[in-house]
């Protein structure tokens, strides 16, 4: 059977790319992996300042640390879990740590309600280091110009009113690259064996 020069060529790329996705996305399994492995020993080891500028680095990720929220500047709610696993809305604080200073972000609790006036006003912050929550669709995080996530400290302790937020986990952090590359492969495969069955029909008809 002599095969159409111009179709094969450009679905035998197409699958090539694909299977090039795929075996990308398995690497992407691995660091992945690395990088949770990292975030799991960082929850282990001693505080550390809080980092005042972004981006967030990866030896610096859930580690402890303490910061002076002299005045909260602005609030803000994202949804939320607390330490039982129930849901809410997240309340971050804004806060201002100095005269000319960058500030700083702290999740400072978990309510039923997104309209709270909280009382606390500021204070000593002892927690964990994360980054700010996404505020971006997958949309804009795939087509957009995404600011890089500003850091943020979890609060061990809740202020008064609110439940304790959830602490963060490394092994919630995601890393789903391998069902990525899987979707990759059976693309690959798919086209391969509908160029075929195309290939054969044709063949038949003639």
């Amino acid at each position: 059977m002599k095969l159409p020069v111009l179709p094969t060529i450009v679905v035998g790329l197409a699958v090539a790319t694909m299977i090039a996705l795929g075996v990308w996305q398995l690497q992407r399994k691995a660091e992945k992996e690395a990088l949770i492995a990292l975030y799991s020993a960082n929850a282990a080891k001693p505080p550390i300042a809080f980092p005042d500028t972004a981006p967030v680095r990866d030896s610096e990720m859930f580690r402890k640390s303490k910061l002076n929220c002299l005045e909260v500047v602005e609030w803000q709610t994202v949804s939320g879990r607390d330490v039982e696993g129930r849901a809410g809305f997240q309340y971050i604080a804004d806060c201002s740590t100095g005269p000319e200073g960058p500030g700083a972000l702290v999740s400072i609790g978990i309510a039923d309600r997104p309209d709270l006036k909280p009382v606390w006003k500021g204070g000593i912050v002892s927690g964990t280091v994360v980054t700010e929550p996404s505020r971006y669709n997958i949309i804009e995080r795939t087509f957009g110009v995404i600011p890089v996530p500003l850091p943020m400290i979890v609060a061990d302790e809740p202020v008064e009113g609110m439940r304790a937020v959830a602490q963060p986990d490394p092994r919630n952090v995601t890393n789903n690259h391998l069902s990525y590359a899987m979707q990759w492969f059976f693309f690959a495969a798919a086209a391969t064996v509908i160029y075929l069955l195309a290939l054969r029909r044709r063949q038949t008809v003639r």
